[in-house]
């Protein structure tokens, strides 16, 4: 039992270890983001209060009939409202004093007189209280799993006018409390559907797991619930890039765990060297890290070069000197990523293999160069994508085969060094120039952006700016109703037939 236990406490550091996975990718939204997001998110709540459906209200006094029906919202003021973190529970939106107005047809019946007219209402002091609870769903998608609410209206009057309007002012305490009862009962219901169905709509845009090109893909899955403070809602994204041939291949994050600190602009994003470390390893085992110069591609001043140096001596060895010559640059191990607070490196190690093309015959190999390269790169953000720019620091070839052939290359550094820069580097550049797309959902677009190197990761931070309303992006994704919900959702027709009151 003593040694069961003493297992137990061996492996239990471990089984943290595995169960908190570092994350490639983390994103935290401040509260100056979450203002942006409250000043946009009220529209879309006035948008949707604005469409509350109130049922039919019927009643009779003595000899008094009456029928309240077709019920709008003509104006809403709220414009006292929070939009907060709060720890355990996620988002706290608060609406206080706010006021809305409501214009419904009347019908009165009172023995042989009959009246029909429109009424004015005004709902004041209403009181809403909303908590957003946030969580990741089975695919790894952050989604708004539950909400509360709580909404109540302190006062309600009604404007009557017409011939029984003094008929209309004795029922009004009947009229206007069915009216404040049905209306306090609908704004939770269109809250809650705002919430679970149509925000969740617009949070199924962030990208979860999606094709980069056609050779990788990334996910960016959550690996656990936000993590939310009194200022700040933290999400940790797995952030790892993988071969499209082989996506189920999952490579061991052994990279620093980005912390983010900083709380001045909207949202922050930190991508660890497992961020970019993943990426490379994934276009690796796709095969797609080689390049190849053949005839006329090869940059003539180069060519002059390698056949009157060393190889030149190789050549006349070979039959078919006059032949074109084909460069072969392939990586021989996925490159490796290093972000200090100076800047962010590459280091790759390639082979460099140089060959004749004889026409209708089989390439004759001259040399095989080894290659190390360490190239500077240059992280930033444009829109939603993140992109690099590489740049040739440092740059060595030798041979393996003999001393002498190293010997011999030491004066093709230069202008090998020039080919990669002015042939090589804008190829690699092309291929990344469309960067990979942030997970942020479609809308909403990051501004004024800062890089910050740190100690193995490196963050950006900036603004956020809608580029999209809210209503746009989820009317785009709307669920279609089926034709029986559209059909129960439509107020009923009142009767004009008093026989019907």
């Amino acid at each position: 039992m003593a040694a069961g236990s003493c297992l137990l406490l061996l492996l239990l550091p471990s089984l943290v270890t595995a169960s908190h996975s570092p994350p490639g990718c983390k994103i935290r939204i401040t509260s100056k983001g979450l203002d942006l997001v409250k000043q946009e998110g009220l529209r879309f709540v006035e948008q949707e209060l604005q469409n509350i459906t109130v049922s039919d209200l019927h009643g009779n006094e003595g000899q008094f009939q009456y029928n309240i029906s077709q019920v709008k919202v003509t104006d809403l003021q709220l414009a006292f409202s929070d939009l907060n973190f709060q720890p355990q529970q996620h988002l706290v939106f608060n609406i206080n004093n706010a006021s809305i107005s409501l214009r419904f047809r009347r019908q009165l019946l009172y023995w042989f007189f009959y009246d029909i007219g429109s009424i004015n209402a005004s709902a004041d002091g209403v009181h809403i209280y909303t908590v957003l609870q946030l969580a990741k769903d089975e695919a790894g998608r952050l989604k708004i799993s539950n909400m509360t609410c709580n909404a109540s209206i302190a006062r309600m009057h009604a404007g009557f006018s017409g011939t029984l309007r003094k008929v209309y002012e004795f029922l009004s305490t009947f009229i206007v409390t069915g009216m404040r009862f049905l209306l306090s009962q609908q704004i939770c219901p269109s809250l809650e559907h705002a919430s679970l169905v149509l925000l969740n709509s617009l949070l199924d845009t962030v990208p979860v797991r999606n094709d980069v090109d056609e050779h990788i893909g990334i996910d960016y899955s959550l690996l656990r619930d936000p993590s939310v403070s009194t200022d700040t809602l933290d999400l940790d994204f797995k952030g790892m890039f993988f071969p499209r041939v082989r996506e189920d291949q999952e490579l061991e994050n052994h990279a620093v765990e980005p912390v983010i600190k900083e709380t001045e602009r909207m949202v922050y994003v930190a991508f660890s060297e497992y961020f970019f470390d993943s990426a490379m390893h994934s276009y690796f085992q796709a095969g797609v890290l080689t390049i190849e110069l053949q005839g006329e591609q090869v940059p003539k001043d180069l060519e002059v070069l390698l056949r009157a140096t060393f190889f030149g001596t190789i050549f006349m060895l070979s039959p078919s000197v006059d032949a074109p010559l084909k460069l072969m640059l392939q990586v021989s191990a996925p490159p490796r990523c290093t972000i200090k607070p100076s800047g962010t490196s590459v280091s790759v190690s390639a082979f460099l293999n140089i060959s004749l093309v004889p026409p209708d015959r089989p390439p004759v190999q001259l040399s095989s160069m080894a290659m190390e390269t360490k190239l500077s790169a240059k992280v930033f953000l444009q829109g939603k994508a993140l992109r690099v720019q590489l740049d040739l620091r440092r740059f060595r070839i030798y041979s393996k085969q003999s001393a002498l052939e190293s010997l011999a290359l030491f004066s093709l550094q230069a202008p090998l060094k020039t080919l990669l820069q002015l042939t090589i580097m804008p190829i690699i550049n092309e291929r990344t120039k469309k960067g990979v797309q942030i997970p942020l959902p479609e809308g909403m677009d990051f501004t004024r952006e800062v890089v910050t190197n740190h100690a193995g990761f490196l963050t950006v931070g900036a603004d956020l700016h809608f580029s999209k309303g809210l209503r746009e992006v989820i009317e785009k994704y709307r669920p279609v109703p089926t034709a029986a919900a559209y059909s129960s959702s439509q107020p009923a027709e009142p009767s004009l037939d008093p026989s019907s009151l």
